[in-house]
Order: structure tokens, then C-alpha cells, then sequence
């Protein structure tokens, strides 16, 4: 006799439904499990405790937490109960180009890096024959051709070659500028301004996942502030957010997040400040003052919140210590400044005058001993990386400011530096806030190659191994847990990455295994070139980059699109 159709219906819901409640036995899937991580001790991302567990990896995600051992699977990674946990994100990194010269990112990965998001101010695209131009110098000292003009190009040659860490990226409003005024001190026509409006516009589709200022470094200061909440508005309307490298860290650092918090409230959309810190020995121990601005922002609605290195030197362009207005007209024309008597004695007394009204980093430091070269263009130089201003001073029998201005002459305004001008109090409080993720704010390099050439800041090999074991490990400044969801789930939470940043069945299979007792950076200011130590493991998108300390050569990153993308018919 044939069920009534009802009847017939009704046993299909409570198969359903029983499929929903009662899940298989792990040890009868359908299908082994690529991967099982045994008995670790699972720190999930959330800031809860660790508890123990096994995860299952099956087709790049998590499959399974829980009692493993008697799982079918391919592999077995015995964790023998050190820390497993979700891979870090790098709120700031600088690797746009890096990353086409060596792919693996080896500084990165010995991290527990599986994640950077890139692109301070001045990104890798929108492309123009005049920004190539500007940077020919330094594509040809990294081997690279630049063949793209817009994100959706560059995203499509980061997948042909492979990546070794996935990568997101914000379009700079400085490189919108430079596409449509150039390196000149100007203000937009509201024609110009729709220009780049429109070049943000199609960055958003593109799949740049905000847009970003820069506003130490020229052109940047150049732009008025209705200029960035018109950038930020076009980005809002595409899900985006606006990071920012705001006007002054220093003396005018509250004046700075008062700018920073009317563009997120005029252009509607969340605000992430770079590499949060009070610079200067003028502003020591007013991070007090930041941090209760930025809390006032966020109990009236703003929502606001940041990332730093907890490093106490800064890395930027030794340009950065000449003020805005000689830098107008860009590179040539500042050079010729600087090889002009008249106008080399005017930047002169800018320096040694202390002001508001720009960025004047001599003013922040104790004097040159606390410049430290890090990276030249002009291979003539390559001697004086690792040395202070004032050790090349003393070499070239010079004035230290004369010193500053003939090595930017030099090195045609290329040089990189690391600074010592922060105070440890001030970096503790800000790296403490449960708001404030972590960036490395270096791109990804190596000990050996091409990438191994600069004296780079100690960053770039050591920030999250040094956050563990200085703060974390030696100093009790924040817990275990508190800091791997600084790397995890509060950086992936800010950036909306979907199935990323925690630990969880259904999510993307980014994961580190490490001891916390051992794990630490090696890289100085006298040494940086040193890969950190500690990570056994680390899997990307279920691909192991790092497999019992070693790195494997892997490419299984992604590139991960901002909300606004659209895909091409």
C-alpha cells in the first residue's frame, strides 16, 4: 500500500532533521582527511583558553575538531601538544612587489604569516606610464617588468605565477592622486576630483578591499581633507574601509585623529589606523591621550580601531626628514632643491624648528645616531647600510643635516631607514588595547638573494615571534590567547575575510603549530637579516608552506577580494 503523500513528507523532514542533529561518526566519513593534526593544544583565535583537540583537513578547510585518532587520512602532523592556532594576519605589509620576485615570502612565513594585507597610500596599481616612470629604478633593481595597469591585471599575474601567503590589498589614494595631478602640490577640479573617484571606484570591482592613505609622505600632505572623505565615501559604497598613515604620530597626534574620525563619520565607513604609535621624543607618554580619544570615538558610535609592530624604531624614506614643500613637483625637482644653496638653507632651518604643522622627524630624535640606514638604490652605497647618520657623518667629515641631504642626493631620494623615537610604555598601552591587531609594515624579503641585498628593520623577519616571546613569554604583557587573537580573529574580523581567522569546522585551513616556549625572533638592528624560529608547522589553505621547521616552496595562497568585486562576464 503506497504512504500518503503527507506521511511521505513528513519522514523526509525528520531524516533531515536527524542529518542536522546527529552528525556522522568521524571515523565512518566518506572520504579521508588530507591532513589530521594530533593532540595539539588548540588556541582558537577568539581569545578563549586552549583546550585539547585534533583537526581534520580535508580539500583546504577545516573538517573535523575533536577526537581524530581513529580518522582515515593521508597524513598525520603530531603536534605533541604544543600550540596549534590560526595563521597570522599581517594587517600592514609592503610586499606588493616582493612577492613577484620570490613568492614563498620567506620572511614572512617563518612568521606564522599566512595572511598580509598590503597597499600604504601608494599601491601597486592603478598603473600610468609616469608612476612606471618614477619607479623604473626600482623595478629594474628587482628583475620585475610592470606589465599591469589596474588591480584586476595584477591580481590575474599573482595567480599565474602562484603565492606562497594570501594577499588582500588597498588601493592608495596617494597613487589616485599621482594618476591624475601628478607629484604637484594642487587641489583637484571637480572634474579631476571625479577622476579619481572613478579610479577608486574601479579598484573597489576590481577587488581592492578599501582605500588608504599615507599622509606623511609627499604628494600626500598635499590633500585637504575633503579630498580623502570623497575617496573614502566612493570605497564605503563598495563595503570598503579607510586605513590610514595619518598626518602626524607626534606633536599633532590628536589633531590627526580628529581628521581621522570625521572622515569616518562623513564617509560612513569603518577606519583602521596603521602602525599606531606616539613618535617623538616631544610626545613621550601621551599614548594615554590616543587611546582615550580613539575609546570617546568608539563609545559614540565610530568604529575605529588600529594595528602597530610594538617595535620602538619606525622605517620609512630618509626623504621623509625634508619638509613637504620641497618635495613638490616630486623626486627631480627635490633634488634640485637640495642641490640649490638658497633653498637647501630654508629646508635646513625647517628641520631644526619645531612645528605642527608637518611631520619633522630631526625634531623627534635624539640626533643621527638614531637614523640607521637600511636599504639604497645606488649600489655605490650598499658599504653604509647598517651604519647610523651619524657614522657616515663622521666618514664624510660632514654636518649631520649636510649629511642627510647629500646621501638623498646620492641615492636620488631612495634610501630607507629604521629610527629610534618611541617610548616602551607608549608601545605596551597601544599594542594592550583589545581593539589594536598587529602589522609587520615590511615587505616580504629573505636572507639570501636579491631580497637578502638591504639591511632591513628587524620587522620585517621578527614581529609576531618577537610579540610572543617579549611581551607574551618574558614580560607577561599580554596572555597567550589575547595575542593570537591580535593575529587572528581581530585583524579578520576588521578586514569582514570570510572563513578565516579562527579555528573552526568550515573555515579556510590557515594554521600554525608552534611551542611557546621556544618560539622567538633572532633578527637585530646590527643582524636583521635572520629568519624567526619556532614555527613547526604552518598550513596554508591546507598546504603546508613550513613542514617540521622547513620551508616547503608551496604556492598555495590566494588572493582575497574585497567585497565590491565584480568578475568579468
Amino acid at each position: 500500500m503506497t504512504q500518503p503523500a503527507t506521511t511521505r513528507r513528513r519522514f523526509v523532514f525528520l531524516a533531515f532533521l536527524s542529518a542536522l542533529l546527529i552528525p556522522p561518526r568521524i571515523g565512518a566519513q566518506s572520504a579521508p582527511f588530507d591532513i589530521v593534526i594530533m593532540h595539539g593544544r588548540i588556541i582558537d583565535g577568539t581569545g578563549s583558553p586552549w583546550y585539547s583537540g585534533d583537526i581534520g583537513i580535508r580539500g583546504g578547510k577545516i573538517a573535523a575538531i575533536g577526537n581524530l585518532a581513529n580518522a582515515t587520512r593521508t597524513r598525520t602532523m603530531e603536534a605533541h601538544g604544543q600550540i596549534v592556532a590560526p595563521g597570522f594576519i599581517d594587517m600592514l605589509g609592503q610586499s606588493e612587489l616582493t612577492i613577484l620576485v620570490d613568492p614563498r615570502l620567506p620572511s614572512k612565513i617563518y612568521q606564522g604569516i599566512t595572511t598580509e594585507i598590503t597597499g600604504e597610500g601608494e599601491s601597486v596599481a592603478p598603473l600610468n606610464d609616469g608612476i612606471r616612470r618614477a619607479g623604473k629604478r626600482q623595478f629594474a633593481l628587482l628583475g620585475i617588468q610592470p606589465d599591469w595597469q589596474t588591480f584586476r591585471q595584477y591580481f590575474a599575474r599573482l595567480e599565474k605565477q602562484g603565492i606562497g601567503i594570501n594577499v588582500a590589498d588597498y588601493v592608495g589614494a596617494t597613487t589616485v592622486r599621482r594618476m591624475v595631478l601628478g607629484d604637484d602640490d594642487v587641489q583637484p577640479t571637480p572634474a579631476q576630483l571625479d577622476q579619481m573617484k572613478q579610479l577608486v571606484r574601479q579598484a573597489m570591482l576590481d577587488g581592492a578591499v578599501g582605500v588608504s592613505t599615507s599622509l606623511e609622505y609627499p604628494p600626500a600632505p598635499y590633500a585637504k581633507t575633503e579630498e580623502l572623505i570623497a575617496l573614502a565615501s566612493e570605497a564605503s559604497h563598495y563595503g570598503g574601509i579607510y586605513a590610514t598613515h595619518m598626518r602626524s604620530e607626534s606633536t599633532a597626534i590628536l589633531q590627526s585623529l580628529d581628521e581621522v574620525i570625521r572622515i569616518a563619520r562623513e564617509a560612513q565607513i569603518p577606519v583602521e589606523i596603521w602602525h599606531f604609535k606616539v613618535a617623538g621624543k616631544p610626545s613621550f607618554g601621551r599614548m594615554p591621550e590616543a587611546v582615550a580619544k580613539i575609546e570617546a570615538a568608539r563609545a559614540q558610535g565610530v568604529d575605529i580601531a588600529a594595528d602597530t609592530y610594538a617595535y620602538t624604531a619606525w622605517g620609512n624614506g630618509l626623504s621623509a626628514f625634508i619638509p613637504p614643500w620641497a618635495h613638490d613637483g616630486g623626486t627631480a625637482k627635490l633634488l634640485a632643491r637640495l642641490n640649490d644653496p638658497a633653498a637647501r638653507e630654508r629646508i635646513r632651518k625647517d628641520m631644526l624648528t619645531a612645528s605642527d604643522d608637518w611631520e619633522n622627524e630631526w625634531q623627534q630624535i635624539t640626533g643621527p645616531e638614531s637614523i640607521l640606514i637600511g636599504s639604497v638604490q645606488n649600489l655605490k652605497l650598499l658599504p653604509l647600510q647598517g651604519k647610523t647618520m651619524a657614522e657616515v657623518a663622521k666618514l664624510w667629515n660632514k654636518d649631520p643635516i649636510d649629511t642627510i641631504f647629500d646621501f638623498l642626493i646620492e641615492d636620488e631620494a631612495a634610501t630607507g631607514v629604521a629610527v629610534q623615537g618611541m617610548y616602551d610604555p607608549d608601545v605596551v598601552l597601544g599594542l594592550q588595547q583589545p581593539w589594536v591587531s598587529i602589522d609587520n609594515d615590511s615587505s616580504g624579503v629573505s636572507p639570501e638573494g636579491i631580497l637578502g641585498r638591504e639591511h632591513a628593520h628587524p620587522r620585517a623577519y621578527g614581529t609576531f615571534p618577537r610579540i610572543l616571546r617579549k611581551y607574551v613569554r618574558e614580560e607577561h604583557k599580554l596572555t597567550l590567547a589575547d595575542a593570537i587573537r591580535k593575529f587572528s580573529a581581530l585583524p579578520a574580523q576588521r578586514l569582514r575575510l570570510e572563513g578565516r581567522g579562527v579555528l573552526r569546522v568550515g573555515m579556510w585551513a590557515d594554521v600554525t603549530i608552534f611551542d611557546p616556549a621556544t618560539i622567538r625572533d633572532l633578527a637585530t638592528f646590527g643582524n636583521p637579516n635572520q629568519l624567526s624560529q619556532g614555527m613547526d608547522y604552518v598550513l596554508v589553505n591546507g598546504v603546508p608552506v613550513i613542514d617540521q621547521g622547513k620551508m616547503t616552496g608551496a604556492r598555495p595562497g590566494r588572493v582575497l577580494r574585497g567585497p565590491g568585486y565584480q568578475m568579468e562576464p
